[in-house]
């Protein structure tokens, strides 16, 4: 079993077997194997659209979805949610936080207001109704008297979500908690899959430049319905440089020609929205606070391949602020935003990694290059990938 346990369909997670290339946004992973039970979890939100969007498309490419498991208690995304995403970020003007636009946070905002309108309630069409003219009873006064736009027809919302949603998604609806426990007490393997990074964590991450839901490890727990002792492993999953999309503070990033060659060699581009993402040297500093925040029993380090061609790679290893070696991650922002990254710089290996699957294969420069990694955030790799195939990988130990 692969459950999402938080975000929306503003994450977007590109998979690549033989020659196709599947992106998703809201079907885990795992759907793409014909053992596992693909969930969605009850803190993740939906937009119905999207979804039945993309079983349609993962159907036509001879993908079963019919094992696919929805939470009846997973809030929906409304065109509305959407609109209101739109606005406030426009409204907020040069200090816009760069969100995607897809309504993630005023879902989860709704939701925290207890105004949101979970997927169980299209099961039944007169509670759909009511709780919909509810939810648009305030949200039509923030259209109207806030933002000057028309007011959202509440029935005529039903009907389209009703006529259009409610058959697709019926089938795959389910008591996913339920599920994952029978999964669990039957001793099968069950792998839960954060939609975004540590550092978009509402609570520790980067705020105001974050998501709406707790994407780190803990996180599981209330998004999925699990206890924290069902929690046996945790694989914290970074590249080997770092990347961020949209506004916030980025000590390592790179304006440079090596952000640009980072950016094209490694197709830095969101899968969803196609922005290019921001580019910077590996830092140890922020991956260390998400071991900790996280639990880390172990690394995987993806795109190691995407460095073969540099003469040189660095490592941030503290930063400076202010005058003083900081090495830890500073918890007042503006330190953050003043922080000079401290490198340790190490030789590339100029060698072409993507045919390599054996840590013993690998030129030396890279070895020494993925235990400085180990050294300074304290945590063992156990996985290296060098391509993005499902077999360009090698088990580091």
């Amino acid at each position: 079993m692969v459950v999402r346990y938080q975000g929306g369909h503003n994450a977007g997670h590109t998979l690549v077997v033989a020659d196709e290339t599947f992106a998703l946004q809201l079907v885990p992973s795992g759907v793409l194997y014909d053992h596992i039970v693909p969930v969605i979890g009850n803190g993740v939100v939906v937009d119905p659209f999207v979804l039945l969007a993309e079983i349609d498309m993962l159907t036509r490419r001879g993908i079963d979805c019919s094992r696919i498991k929805v939470s009846g208690n997973a809030h929906l995304i409304l065109p509305y949610h959407q609109q209101l995403d739109a606005l406030h970020e426009r409204h907020l003007g040069k200090s816009k936080l760069g969100t995607t636009k897809r309504g993630i946070g005023p879902a989860y905002a709704d939701k925290s207001m207890r105004l949101g309108i979970r997927v169980q309630d299209l099961l039944d069409e007169m509670i759909f109704r009511e709780k919909l003219h509810a939810s648009l009873t305030h949200t039509n006064k923030v259209l109207t008297k806030v933002f000057n736009r028309l007011p959202v027809d509440p029935d005529s919302l039903a009907d389209k979500v009703l006529s259009e949603c409610l058959e697709g998604i019926k089938p795959h609806i389910a008591d996913t908690t339920d599920l994952i426990h029978e999964a669990l007490e039957a001793g099968q393997h069950v792998l839960f899959e954060g939609a975004q990074a540590t550092f978009l964590d509402l609570d520790h991450g980067t705020y105001p430049f974050v998501t709406s839901s707790n994407p780190t490890a803990g996180g599981a727990c209330p998004g999925a319905g699990i206890g924290p002792r069902h929690v046996d492993r945790v694989i914290g999953v970074a590249k080997a440089y770092v990347t961020r999309v949209g506004a916030g503070p980025m000590p390592t990033e790179l304006f440079d020609g090596y952000g640009d060659k980072i950016v094209e060699i490694g197709r830095e581009y969101g899968t969803n929205t196609g922005r290019r993402r921001r580019p910077g040297w590996f830092d140890a500093v922020m991956l260390r606070q998400a071991s900790r925040l996280n639990s880390l029993s172990e690394l995987a380090i993806t795109k190691l391949d995407i460095l073969d061609t540099f003469d040189t790679v660095k490592v941030c290893v503290a930063y400076e602020i202010d005058g003083q070696r900081v090495e830890k991650l500073p918890y007042h922002q503006s330190e953050l935003h003043r922080a000079i990254p401290i490198y340790e710089e190490f030789p590339g290996w100029k060698t072409d990694l993507t045919q390599i699957t054996e840590p013993r294969d690998l030129p030396a420069a890279a070895t020494d290059y993925l235990r400085a990694i180990e050294h300074h955030v304290g945590v063992p790799i156990s996985l290296a990938s060098t391509g993005p195939g499902r077999s360009q990988y090698m088990n580091f130990g």
